[in-house]
């Protein structure tokens, strides 16, 4: 099928020859397109718009032939979650929770902890009523049910958030698995020690806790000084280590106390030579080694990862480690924990686990278990995940018996027990719990068949739907000479989109202002035949219907008009212009008088017309049509018509009609003749065919008479204005011109007293000296604006020679009489100097009437003070330098400098033709830029001027290089250091900061307390960067104190 825009054009084709009042059923059903060829299936790769035959590509694909049930719902398959037969149940990630499921699981296969663990007395579940949820509350009924429910759960995968929640563990934030670890066991002991069943009491020490002794011997005596301590876990450095043995080795080895670290000996009673080192007094049952892999970096302040190879055996003899026993002490590998990530503070937990009763390997990943092949531990996939781009090492080869990982991060032993390490007795849940679990399961249950359900019944829908869309599809097409009824297409496309709702069928969009269908909106409709009309409507209601009796013959002679008036409209323009030409060469010769017309309307009268037949087409709409230009819905829209020729220009904003240029705001003629001018009778005749409405004015009109009178009182009003400004120039030239101006710095000798105004009347006198055309003379002095509500003056001599001074400007006695006689004044405000003379020597003091109000002085103080300590959202300025001098120099104004910034940095210009040599040109000879007469000039008081008379701007001048940072008193400036990481890309640990000489240090400490304040400068000199990566990725994640446990139940809390 042809495009739509050409379907359009081949269904209006008829116009450029018929009339409007010719037109017949014919034309009409041609408007309307009701005998295109229908598409067929295969054809069309999408619905063809511009045919209301085609009924191809609306969604109808996906319910002919067959269809597999399965797209009938979005409901996955219930079964999915239940746990497989032989297999373990995960455990849900609640956010940032993955080391807590690694160890959960590695804990639960511990069978001697799972089977204390259900030997707790727990009264709550025991005392449970099975119609409500049972709710654990301290840490071991939570971990016991969470035990039981892993171990006999239907679910594939559980929810731990009973007991996170329990523990205050936020889930949003990874934290340190290894401390987790040592305070969980930590706080399991502690809680499980005051059970009274001695089995329970020890079962944390049995299983996790050996002893060792740090042994120091004297070398001159020999004694020897053992501290016993006990241990949960060995934590062994694995910089510099290939292999597990190497670690053990360092972690006992002998180490030298000597010089400074010289041991006190109570034998020789005198610090003395010794040897240190940890001696392994006994061993647990579970041994956990924990592989330093996140250390402390002195360089970064901050924790990172160690990627280092480490190999491990599957079967460990400890027997050479234990201190004076020669027995076998032979541990088994039972877990490993991995840490899948480069750096410390990112990354993902996984644990590997052995199953104690068929020594089968599982990786346990959060919800996700796989079962290891051939019941071997296998880490190639996680290996191959940490590696990156930067640090490409080479796995080294493993022995038989042997694994290697630079991930691992715990490893657990399980000691062999002789014969009973072969196989491990089932453990069974007890009753107590077993019943708690089989109301989950059953809760699982129901659960089930609910989703089944609801799959069933959507499957059952969708049959009936696909048997409803075949036989009413089937009808859909309307045949040629025949009855048919239109309904919209987005409703047909719904009505086959299962996944909405189906609402009832609605035309109200399509009529026009008639009542009927619209020939615009035949595109967005598809016609249909009336049967299968019927059982839409039957079933889904709605309306109005429209059938062939709503064609609307009037909207079609309608846009038959428009059409055959655009086609014309380029004749008639070309007619007009050369008819213009004409007429002014031969000087408009003919008796008949001319028609005054707007020069923009003439110069875009086409493109105007085209607007005027479009909204007279958009009339003819509906009102819940809503086009562009229609003035029924959205008044004052601009017409969407097309593009006139170059020459035409650009049609005003402000000019909605034709010949509207040349009205005066009373609706009269223009007293502006250069916005106008005269065309022949003939033209403005062609050109009232197209805006019959236009205002019309023969060449003889007199212009308004309001404006004729506006404009002579405006020209008086601008002569007295400026006689008033040239008496008042020259009345008070120095101050116009700053010249010989009294400064409080270097008193004036011929005079004790100084007047005091504000700058911003100064100022805005001087804008209506300079254009007192263009502006109001200035009436009144506000001196008001410098006093406190008590009358009291607010500026002291010595503040106002510190800076206050930016906010008056003093005048001399004569001056001060002058501005008195032309000016209303409210308050006068003076300066006086007082000399003291006494007989050891003279002082001079300084006299403000009126006086300084000393409350008001101090609350303008403190305020000031406190927006020092307490801003928010303030500009600072970050400036990098190197060898403690700044590199970059001093350059132009950024071009990107908004509108208003360029506002404040430049001078009210004078108007063409006004000269005076006081303001002429600038030294650099450069032209003053022009405004326009609406840029509103900034009025903030600046303080000195130039000998050319221009202000200098106070704005803060950025150097080339430098940033501007947005901060607030009360954040960190570590938090600055961080902003300022991601503007200069230099890492916190390489900044060095300092403003006016004074080095900020003190990370924790904020902005406010360190004396930044706003519009600061803050020096910024970098030491060389580090070239790890790894270690830039930690410096990114720590945007914000590390707190790790804290406020959690693991503390106690």
């Amino acid at each position: 099928m042809a495009p739509r825009l050409q379907l359009e054009k081949a269904a209006w084709r008829w116009a450029e020859t018929v009339k409007p009042e010719d037109i017949t059923h014919e034309h009409i059903a041609l408007a309307y397109r009701i005998a295109l060829t229908a598409c067929k299936r295969g054809t069309c790769r999408r619905n063809c718009k511009g045919n209301p035959n085609c009924l191809v590509g609306i969604g109808e694909q996906s319910w002919l032939g067959e269809i597999d049930e399965n797209t009938f719902h979005n409901i996955d398959d219930p079964n999915s979650e239940r746990r497989d037969k032989n297999t373990f149940v995960g455990l849900t990630n609640l956010g940032a929770t993955c080391y807590v499921n690694t160890f959960l699981q590695v804990w639960f296969h511990n069978l001697e902890l799972r089977r204390a663990l259900y030997r707790f007395q727990n009264s709550r579940a025991e005392g449970h009523n099975m119609d409500s949820d049972y709710e654990p509350r301290t840490i071991c009924e939570h971990l016991q049910y969470l035990f039981a429910l892993l171990q006999n759960s239907n679910r594939r995968y559980i929810d731990p958030s009973g007991l996170v929640k329990a523990l205050g563990l936020d889930t949003g934030q990874q934290q340190d698995a290894q401390e987790f670890s040592k305070l969980f066991l930590s706080l399991l002991e502690d809680t499980l020690s005051k059970q009274k069943d001695p089995y329970l009491q020890n079962v944390i020490q049995q299983q996790f806790c050996g002893q060792f002794s740090y042994v120091t011997v004297c070398n001159k005596c020999g004694r020897e000084s053992p501290l016993p301590s006990r241990f949960y876990e060995l934590e062994l450095n694995i910089q510099g280590h290939k292999n597990l043995t190497e670690c053990i080795t360092e972690f006992l080895k002998e180490e030298k106390l000597d010089g400074d670290n010289r041991y006190y000996c109570e034998s020789c009673q005198s610090k003395q030579n010794a040897t240190r080192r940890i001696k392994l007094q006994s061993l647990p049952r579970t041994l956990n080694f924990q592989l330093m892999r996140f250390v402390f970096d002195r360089q970064s302040s901050h924790k990172k990862k160690l990627n280092t190879f480490i190999s491990f055996p599957e079967v460990l003899e400890m027997g050479p480690f234990l201190e004076g026993k020669d027995e076998k002490c032979t541990y088994e590998l039972s877990a490993v924990l991995i840490h899948r990530g480069v750096s410390a503070y990112s990354g993902h937990y996984i644990a590997h686990v052995r199953d104690a009763h068929t020594n089968d390997w599982y990786k346990f990943n959060d919800e996700e278990i796989e079962k290891m092949e051939g019941k071997k531990l296998q880490l190639g996939i996680e290996e191959d995940i940490a590696e990156t781009a930067k640090s490409q090492t080479r796995k080294p080869k493993c022995s038989k018996g042997y694994h290697c990982s630079r991930n691992a991060y715990m490893l657990v032993y399980k000691r062999q027990m002789g014969e009973e390490n072969q196989t491990e007795e089932s453990i069974q849940v007890p009753a107590v719990l077993q019943k708690l679990v089989e109301q989950d399961n059953k809760k699982f249950e129901e659960w089930c068949n609910e989703m089944s359900d609801m799959r069933k019944q959507s499957v059952d829908k969708g049959k009936a739907k696909h048997e409803e869309v075949k036989e009413l599809y089937e009808l859909l097409p309307a045949e040629d000479d025949q009855s048919y009824e239109f309904v919209p297409v987005e409703w047909l496309k719904k009505w086959l989109d299962d996944s909405t709702a189906i609402k009832e069928i609605d035309n109200s969009n399509f009529l026009c202002s008639h009542g009927k269908l619209h020939p615009d909106k035949v595109g967005e409709a598809k016609r249909i035949s009336p049967k299968a009309a019927d059982l839409l409507f039957g079933r889904y209601g709605g309306g109005p219907r429209l059938d062939r009796s709503s064609l609307c013959r009037d909207c079609v002679a309608q846009r038959c008009r428009v059409l055959r008036l655009k086609n014309q409209l380029n004749e008639d323009y070309r007619e007009c212009l050369q008819t213009n030409r004409v007429d002014v060469r031969v000087g408009m010769l003919s008796d008949e008088p001319g028609f005054w017309i707007g020069k923009a309307s003439l110069r875009s009268w086409r493109q105007l017309a085209l607007d005027q037949l479009e909204e007279d087409e958009e009339k003819t709409k509906h009102n819940n049509s809503k086009v562009n230009g229609e003035k029924s819905s959205s008044p004052g829209a601009k017409a969407d018509g097309g593009k006139g020729d170059s020459e035409e220009g650009d049609v005003s904003e402000e000019m909605k009609n034709f010949n509207e240029d040349i009205l005066c705001y009373h609706g009269g003629l223009s007293i502006l003749e250069s916005d106008r001018r005269v065309v022949s009778a003939e033209v403005w005749n062609k050109l009232r065919m197209y805006f019959p409405n236009a205002p019309e004015f023969t060449q003889e009109h007199e212009p308004c008479q309001h404006c004729t009178r506006l404009e002579r009182e405006g020209k008086e009003n601008e002569a007295l204005n400026r006689m008033m400004a040239n008496e008042q120039k020259s009345s008070l030239l120095n101050l116009f011109q700053e010249k010989n101006r009294p400064t409080l710095q270097k008193w004036p000798q011929e005079t004790d007293v100084l007047y005091i105004v504000p700058l911003y009347f100064v100022d805005e006198w001087k804008k209506f000296i300079r254009r007192p055309a263009k502006g109001n003379p200035v009436s009144s002095v506000g001196n008001s604006i410098l006093l406190c509500p008590h009358g009291g003056f607010m500026f002291t001599y010595d503040s106002m020679l510190q800076g206050d001074a930016q906010h008056i400007a003093l005048l001399w006695p004569a001056e001060w009489e002058v501005i008195n006689k032309m000016f209303l004044v409210d308050q006068s405000i003076s300066i006086r100097r007082i000399p003291e003379t006494t007989q050891e020597n003279s002082n001079v003091r300084y006299q403000t009437h009126p006086d300084l109000c000393q409350e008001c002085r101090e609350g303008f103080i403190f305020q000031q003070q406190r927006d020092m300590r307490e801003y928010a959202q303030a500009t600072v300025y970050v400036r990098k330098v190197i060898d403690k001098k700044t590199m970059i120099k001093e350059s132009a104004p950024e071009f990107s400098v908004s509108g208003s910034d360029m506002e404040e940095e430049r001078e009210e210009p004078k108007i063409d033709g006004e000269k005076d040599p006081d303001f002429s040109q600038t030294e650099g000879g450069a032209k003053r830029q022009k405004l326009n007469e609406n840029v509103s000039v900034c009025t903030a008081p600046t303080t000195a001027a130039t000998k050319s008379g221009i202000r200098r701007s106070t704005r803060h001048r950025k150097l080339r290089g430098e940033k501007a940072l947005i901060v607030s008193a009360n954040q960190t400036l570590k938090e600055l250091k961080i902003q300022i990481m991601h503007a200069f890309s230099v890492a916190p640990f390489d900044q060095n900061l300092s403003i006016d000489g004074r080095c900020l240090t003190d990370d924790s400490a904020t902005l406010g307390s360190l004396g930044v304040i706003p519009e600061s400068i803050i020096c910024l000199k970098a030491d060389e960067p580090i070239a790890d990566y790894a270690a830039m990725d930690d410096v990114y994640q720590v945007c914000m104190p590390e707190e790790g446990f804290k406020g959690t139940g693991l503390l106690g809390h």
